[in-house]
């Protein structure tokens, strides 16, 4: 009744939906994470702790062909789209930034097709462009690399243009009027100021990667080209022992730690940025 009195005042039941939001999230897959270091090969029934599933068993990940191809694959095509989408998202970016004029609407609308579009009608749809168009590429990593990559630079083009949207076009102003060219704008200007945006970025693509699964099944070209992602989906309905939980929990870690380190990097740049900004427009007075 309190809240009827005052719906403006703090709403009380927030943290309790709050809380069982996180529980219902974070207990499923710490139970799976649990079961990785389950001494038996069962996955509901705790037998002890061990880490043979990591390492010591013959079906462990160290000693399986099958998932140690599964993960350096996974992690090789993660590389991959974060070396090639960031570029090219910050690229983008930048040109629809400051494209004014006939065709700008429509291309901005382009850019964020790959976001709103059902990623099961994008896998079908480079899969027919693999097969009927680029058909001399085949299917593989790189018909897999290319299509991670086709919707991974839209997330990027969003979070820097919001980045550039937030700092306007006063530091380039004031960059041109102590002199500077535009190529020494955009290295020691521009793209120091976006450094927040371009890491938190790569964070996003690299997670992003890790985790696709329809787009990279659809491309995919047998064995030597499974995912972490495909092959749990593949084995999970059958009798798999704990080594695929010890998997999915390295490919868990290694998304957290990457994930952790890019926030820790864009803090330190987002702390230092005004620093950092009035740093560069004094240098590039200095040289003029």
């Amino acid at each position: 009744m309190s809240w009827l009195r005052n719906p403006w005042g703090r709403p009380r039941f927030l943290p309790i939906v709050t809380g069982v939001y996180i529980l219902w999230s974070i207990v499923p897959v710490t139970v799976a994470v649990l079961f990785a270091f389950n001494d038996g090969r069962s996955r509901t029934t705790w037998q002890g702790f061990s880490t043979r599933w990591f390492l010591d068993d013959p079906g462990s990940v160290k000693n399986d062909p099958g998932l140690l191809s599964a993960l350096q694959h996974t992690l090789l095509l993660a590389v991959i789209c974060v070396v090639v989408a960031v570029p090219l998202g910050v690229a983008l970016a930048l040109g629809l930034q400051r494209w004014r004029g006939h065709g700008s609407g429509a291309a901005n609308t382009l850019m964020l097709l790959p976001l709103v579009t059902p990623e099961l009608v994008m896998g079908v749809a480079l899969l027919l462009l693999f097969l009927q168009i680029f058909n001399g590429w085949g299917l593989g990593t790189t018909a897999q690399a290319i299509g991670q990559v086709t919707f991974a630079v839209s997330y990027v083009v969003v979070v820097v243009r919001g980045r550039l949207v937030t700092i306007g076009r006063e530091y380039e102003e004031a960059a041109a009027d102590l002199g500077a060219p535009p190529v020494s704008r955009l290295t020691r200007v521009l793209l120091p100021l976006l450094a927040p945006a371009i890491i938190a970025s790569a964070g996003i693509v690299f997670a992003l990667s890790i985790d696709d699964f329809v787009v990279t099944q659809y491309l995919s070209a047998g064995a030597d080209t499974n995912t972490v992602s495909m092959l749990l989906y593949s084995t999970a309905r059958g009798a798999p022992s704990p080594a695929l939980n010890a998997l999915a929990s390295i490919t868990l870690v290694i998304t957290l730690v990457t994930i952790a380190l890019a926030y820790l990097v864009y803090r330190r740049f987002a702390g230092a940025g005004s620093a950092s900004e009035a740093a560069t427009l004094g240098e590039v007075a200095i040289e003029r």
